[in-house]
């Protein structure tokens, strides 16, 4: 029988202007890097709506507040980076976030190694999380049941693990 993981986090997009908020994720082993959205795993007994708080001041050192809630993105799929293979279930929840404080800085031994506000019209050339285009979808069509259908992973997108990660989910 296969293994089966579920993985919940939260995603933060907050635009100003023509630019979008990013941090850069860096593999444990620091060999790979690519831009995704403020945000990650919700923990144990926490709600998704303070953990996308957390995380946005972690990776990025703003404060933030959630506008609204955008939807919910969910994927299943098979990883080989669990002995014997899984059934990876990932399940982002996605806010809109609006700075209201702080300083943008860069996460020091995190996960992300720099935030910068990014072009949007640039985002399609970067090597990113699809995370980044599930929340441009919701945000630019704002679905009435926060459910977006499935965004196609190809070219620069990611969409799997670095070898040998042992959290789970989105990058």
């Amino acid at each position: 029988m296969t293994a089966q993981r579920l993985r919940l986090a939260a995603y933060g997009i907050c635009l100003r202007e023509d630019r979008i908020l990013l941090a850069r994720y860096v593999s444990p082993d620091g060999s790979q890097r690519h831009w995704t959205l403020p945000g990650g795993k919700v923990e144990h007994t926490e709600d998704p709506y303070h953990a996308v708080i957390r995380e946005v001041t972690e990776e990025i050192g703003y404060q933030g507040e959630v506008e609204r809630l955008l939807g919910v993105d969910s994927r299943t799929r098979h990883v080989d980076w669990i002995p014997g293979g899984a059934e990876l279930h990932s399940m982002g929840v996605f806010y809109r976030i609006r700075v209201t404080g702080g300083q943008l800085r860069h996460e020091a031994d995190g996960s992300t190694d720099l935030a910068d506000w990014i072009p949007v019209v640039q985002v399609s050339r970067l090597e990113r999380a699809v995370i980044i285009d599930i929340a441009l979808k919701l945000e630019h069509s704002l679905p009435p049941d926060g459910h977006v259908e499935p965004v196609p992973v190809s070219g620069l997108l990611r969409h799997q693990l670095p070898s040998g990660s042992d959290s789970v989910g989105y990058s």
